[in-house]
């Protein structure tokens, strides 16, 4: 049976959940592996909406176990009022698995975050404060707190009190904010422990094992390639690996174990916060695809930058992340437009690039090499099948699947779980 990586292609909230959601009924575990509570997903289950945002979205399917993988860091608090929530609604969230080797987002790590943004000013990169990269950055000075330490009293206040030894120096002196004492900071992350101790598990060892066991298991990235701490558009991106290779490293399982490379794109283009972004329209249009597509964040609520689909992007995704499939979302949007940029190419001060320029000035000032595709004006949302679709919509289809590099294997024709074009299996 398979493991399958489900990732962004683009710059995030291109419906990776629903693509997850998607193959619930036939799958085991799903896996988060990178990233913590600055991503969303949102899944329409049943005419119900759901945001996620720590939890995986196969926390949806009745009988799929969720794990939260060692590559995540965690706000404790955030996890339970997910829970509280889920489980007020009825969705049962027993089977969730967190790994012991989680770190965790200490009350200091959203504090540096929320005053570093400030104090980089036009230079922000336009975190979402919640403490993300400041508990990355501790991850790998070696200051950072695991799950596993918040049940050791002992060694949790050593950890506490080296870490703060530098960052109160910084938050006084430079930031001219108060010191954070460790007392404090201990009843903030041990307030939460003992709720948490029966979901901690040996995750990189469930995993391995359910696949010696021929379990199915989906890898579900936060955030996309664009913004890989690695790959994306540096350093504008967040503080982990997003790309398939993240997969590997932040669950625990061997690359070798990796069946299937599934990558998620929206039939246009959006990006949050700062950093490049080609295709952007900033006119009529743009604003168009942000109403039309309901282009605000899951987690934050902020309006999204919207631009036509940028095919380099595309390749550059399935290039450094060897995709088997792309699933392109929300082609219902489209509807009613009579012609349809597509990015091929970019200029860069009279040179055309056909693929990722490789330095951050070049990209920066590419501008985008359209080519116009017919659209169509005919309701989609009841097409279940690649027929059923107008034939400029199936042009437009196929042409993606041209110039991006990988088939398209799924089509997302509106918002429920049920409103999906299936081309070829995922897991087969």
């Amino acid at each position: 049976m398979p493991a399958v990586v489900v990732l962004g292609v683009q710059w995030g909230d291109e419906g990776k959940g629903k693509a997850t959601d998607q193959l619930g009924s036939r799958i085991d575990y799903v896996v988060k592996f990178n990233g913590g509570n600055n991503a969303g997903h949102t899944v329409v289950v049943g005419g119900e909406k759901y945001a996620l945002h720590l939890l995986p979205s196969g926390i949806l399917s009745p009988g799929v176990v969720p794990v939260i993988g060692n590559g995540v860091v965690i706000d404790i608090e955030v996890l339970f009022r997910e829970i509280d929530a889920l489980e007020g609604r009825g969705v049962d969230t027993s089977r969730l698995l967190v790994s012991s080797a989680a770190h965790v987002i200490a009350p200091y790590n959203r504090t540096l975050d929320k005053v570093t943004e400030r104090f980089l000013g036009k230079r922000r990169i336009g975190t979402t404060g919640r403490g993300i990269g400041p508990a990355y950055a501790d991850k790998i000075n070696r200051v950072g707190i695991r799950v596993q330490d918040l049940f050791d009293e002992n060694i949790l206040r050593q950890k506490v009190e080296g870490a703060l030894d530098q960052k109160n120096h910084l938050l006084v002196k430079v930031y001219n904010r108060r010191a954070i004492t460790v007392d404090e900071t201990l009843e903030d992350l041990l307030r939460f422990a003992e709720r948490l101790r029966p979901f901690v598990a040996d995750t990189p060892l469930e995993l391995n094992r359910a696949l010696d066991a021929g379990k199915t298991l989906v890898f579900e990235a936060g955030q996309a390639t664009m913004l890989d701490v690695d790959h994306g558009t540096y350093p504008f991106v967040t503080s982990s690996s997003a790309t398939a290779g993240g997969a590997c490293t932040g669950s625990g399982v061997g690359p070798t174990r990796i069946d299937r490379v599934v990558g998620v794109a929206k039939a246009y283009t959006t990006r949050v916060g700062e950093g490049p972004f080609p295709t952007e329209l900033l006119d009529d249009d743009g604003e168009w695809l942000r109403q039309t597509g309901g282009e605000f964040g899951t987690t934050t609520g902020r309006p999204r930058r919207t631009g036509w689909y940028d095919s380099v992007v595309s390749r550059y995704a399935s290039r450094v992340n060897g995709l088997t499939d792309i699933v392109l979302t929300k082609l219902d949007v489209l509807t009613g437009r009579d012609r349809i940029p597509v990015c091929v190419a970019y200029d860069v001060d009279g040179q055309r690039f056909e693929e990722m320029p490789f330095d951050q000035s070049d990209f920066h000032h590419a501008k985008p090499v359209y080519e116009y595709l017919d659209g169509w004006t005919q309701d989609i949302t009841d097409a279940r099948d690649f027929d059923d679709l107008p034939a400029a919509a199936q042009r437009y289809l196929l042409r993606l699947e041209e110039i991006s590099g990988t088939r398209i294997s799924a089509i997302g024709v509106g918002p429920g779980r049920e409103a999906t074009i299936i081309r070829h299996d995922l897991l087969d």
